[in-house]
């Protein structure tokens, strides 16, 4: 199985809403999972798809483009986050407030490059409560990134590592995100990303505002950040309207589409995995 399946503990998440037994890693899936949302054909830049092979979307709308770029065995499974939100409801005596802020961030071969101060100050201007600054592992392990949240006032916390060649796979990352999510009203970003649609399945309000940062290497081909604030523009104000944002979460996750245990197994190549057989 390709790394990328692992990620953020998707194969683990979807292996447990199969049923299957609980191996210290799932078994392979006969494909490529998307494992962020993006705007292009649902795989990283980077990642070289053999031809022919499946492609696990999370959306209809992402299934057509990557059949527009050639994934003609593109097949609709819904985000993982959104099977983990269908079998973990919320509690019904669940405290939310204040907001959780996700400042956009690199990964392992990109870096980002921006004033972590301003971004902050804005944040703290427009929002009322407590403020959480989730960063990612990468500016969360650069001390004066940190400091700089923490001088603000804001709780500064990380969810680990989304694992990187076949290392530091976090089973649990989706499931301490969600909980994370669940204890605030409000998730905020400066750029429309995974974390702000998975904020509003899990019934946050939610807003994408201040300086987008620059990525180095950025990958232009589907249009980058003026296209995603084109297309997503009611996203992009310091207050939106929580039903028309949720709906586009809805469509974005798949979370309509999401598919019995049973056709999941299939569709993954799981049909004929017996107890204790992993990947």
């Amino acid at each position: 199985m390709h790394q990328a399946n692992y990620y953020y503990g998707h194969a683990h998440v979807l292996a447990r809403y199969c049923a299957l037994p609980e191996p210290l890693h799932p078994p392979k899936m006969r494909g490529y999972l998307q494992h962020g949302w993006n705007i292009g054909d649902s795989q990283a830049a980077d990642l070289r798809v053999v031809h022919g092979s499946r492609v696990f979307v999370w959306s209809e709308q992402t299934r057509r483009r990557a059949w527009s770029q050639g994934h003609r065995n593109a097949v609709v499974t819904g985000a993982p986050f959104a099977y983990l939100v269908a079998m973990e409801p919320e509690p019904p005596a669940q405290r939310r407030e204040g907001t959780i802020f996700y400042p956009f961030h690199g990964w392992e071969g990109q870096r980002i490059t921006g004033d972590h101060a301003r971004l902050i100050a804005e944040v703290r201007s427009v929002e009322s409560g407590p403020i959480t600054a989730c960063l990612y592992w990468n500016e969360f392990r650069t001390p004066r990134i940190r400091r700089v949240y923490e001088r603000a006032g804001a709780r500064v916390i990380c969810h680990g590592f989304r694992g990187h060649g076949w290392r530091d796979h976090n089973r649990d990352f989706l499931s301490g995100q969600l909980a994370e999510l669940r204890r605030h009203r409000r998730v905020v970003s400066n750029r429309l990303s995974s974390a702000v649609w998975y904020g509003l399945l899990a019934g946050c309000e939610a807003a994408v505002y201040g300086d987008p940062m620059l990525i180095g290497k950025a990958d232009l081909r589907f249009g980058g950040e003026p296209r995603i604030q084109r297309q997503w523009a009611d996203m992009y104000a310091h207050r939106t309207d929580h039903a028309v944002a949720y709906a586009m979460a809805r469509a974005e996750l798949g979370a309509d589409l999401l598919a019995s245990p049973a056709e999941l197994r299939y569709h993954l190549g799981w049909t004929d995995v017996q107890d204790g057989e992993h990947g």
